[in-house]
């Protein structure tokens, strides 16, 4: 019977990664192997909704009728992970659920219309990460040194920090989305089958792997001037992908049971990283001229620094986060990838006046071949009581992006506030954000913007 309550019972285990400002939470949902704790399976579950007002691009349309402005609701993400620690060294992970459905799209392929499938309807499952691993060399066995190898489906992407964030503990609302180049292309989002290897040396944190990417077969526009050559996703038989991270963490130091990067620890740790990371990959994508086909290697490299740090007396429970990046991307002449997170827009046939070169709703220009600054902070304001009702840390970014394929950089911004209600478990966010519009490679983009409510919580 002991043991049997053992294994139901929910326990409360000390991890960083999920317990950032909410001190009633602790460890979460954790069901007990053995009568010690070692052994044991891990839950997590999780949801953001979005309420959303959108500036359309020029030129768009929701469900066949124009708009320059709409509303629109969603999900963000509803997911599932699952870890189970068999042994001390062998550990195995799953993480599935679903992103991105809104009133109009997002659901599973073929849906359309209206009825029990239409518009919108059902989304697919899948699979984000599926993955085991081993400790080799556990903590204080070899001194300083130690190493983990496993092989699946992971998150182990190298490159930044935001690279492999965890979406739990955003500060800002979500993700730039260009620290994720790859995303839904060479990679199923942001995730490659290959192995890695990951461990530390005190103070300081490595992360690398080998992968086979995903086929990306697209068709370059030939073109008969080398000049205007765009390269797109066409990796054939894909080349293996080498991708690594490594940051020295000059105060605390982190956890590294999973790959997912902390956003924001709330005070709750002291927090100073830098790092460095890279991806290669040989011949990943393909431009024609005059009808003759050339290979591309894809090379990311970046730097960045991560700061999490309580501020003044600590009965005033005050904090500063800030994070800044450095991205070199080269993915070939003039590639640029234009995204828009949940875009719920078509193009208008009829519109006759400049159209947006993304395209139309809220599609922009987010990864490309050239430089992109990035930086990010946020204050955590003062609040002495023992259990305050609601936690209140506003926000700002800034980016700064000069592709290859336009003549003129473009800079945007986000400025918001968390709301929580009980740490990162229990949020609301409030966040205005603006996006370049290019009508033309050769002017400075114009600008929209886009105001979004979230609704987070997670168990």
């Amino acid at each position: 019977m002991k043991k049997l309550l053992s294994f139901i019972g929910l326990a409360l285990i000390s991890s960083s990664l999920y317990s950032q400002g909410s001190p009633d939470y602790g460890g979460g949902l954790k069901l007990n192997l053995n009568q010690e704790g070692d052994k044991y399976i891990r839950f997590i579950l999780w949801d953001q909704f979005w309420l959303r007002n959108t500036q359309m691009n020029p030129g768009s349309m929701v469900a066949n009728e124009p708009t320059d402005n709409s509303w629109s609701l969603g999900n963000r993400r509803l997911r599932a992970l699952v870890y189970a620690q068999i042994s001390k060294r062998y550990m195995i992970l799953a993480h599935f659920g679903i992103n991105n459905q809104t009133f109009i799209n997002g659901g599973a392929t073929g849906t359309t219309g209206t009825g029990g499938y239409g518009n919108g309807k059902k989304p697919q499952l899948f699979f984000h990460d599926a993955w085991n691993e081993y400790a080799v060399i556990l903590p204080g066995e070899a001194g300083k040194f130690s190493l983990s190898l496993g092989a699946g489906l992971h998150y182990y992407m190298g490159l930044s920090r935001m690279t492999m964030a965890s979406t739990l503990n955003f500060l800002t609302l979500d993700s730039p989305i260009f620290t994720w180049p790859l995303i839904d292309n060479s990679d199923q989002f942001a995730r490659q089958l290959g192995m890695f290897a990951k461990g530390k040396y005190g103070k300081l944190e490595y992360r690398f792997s080998l992968n086979k990417p995903f086929a990306t077969d697209l068709v370059p526009v030939n073109v008969t001037d080398p000049a205007r050559a765009v390269a797109v996703d066409n990796n054939g038989n894909p080349s293996f992908s080498k991708a690594g991270y490594v940051e020295y963490q000059f105060l605390d130091e982190e956890s590294n049971t999973l790959p997912f990067k902390v956003g924001s620890y709330l005070g709750t740790k002291k927090v100073f990283n830098v790092g460095a990371g890279f991806y290669h990959q040989a011949d990943g994508t393909r431009t024609s001229v005059n009808s003759n086909i050339e290979k591309h290697d894809i090379t990311l490299v970046a730097v960045d620094a991560f700061a999490d740090i309580p501020l003044g007396n600590a009965k005033h429970k005050m904090a500063v986060s800030a994070y800044a990046g450095y991205y070199n991307y080269n993915f070939g002449p003039n590639y640029v990838r234009n995204l828009g997170t949940m875009n719920i827009a078509a193009s208008d046939p009829n519109f006759t006046g400049n159209k947006a070169i993304a395209g139309p709703g809220n599609l922009q220009p987010v990864i490309g071949t050239g430089n992109i600054v990035y930086a990010q902070a946020g204050f955590l304001l003062p609040n002495e009581t023992e259990k305050p009702k609601i936690r209140i840390q506003p926000f700002a970014a800034y980016t700064y992006k000069d592709f290859e394929a336009f003549d003129k950089p473009s800079s945007q911004f986000d400025v918001g506030a968390n709301w929580f209600i009980d740490g990162h478990h229990a949020k609301i966010t409030t966040q205005y954000s603006t996006r370049p519009v290019y009508t033309s490679p050769t002017e400075s983009p114009s600008s929209k913007g886009e105001f979004i409510v979230q609704f987070h919580i997670y168990l």
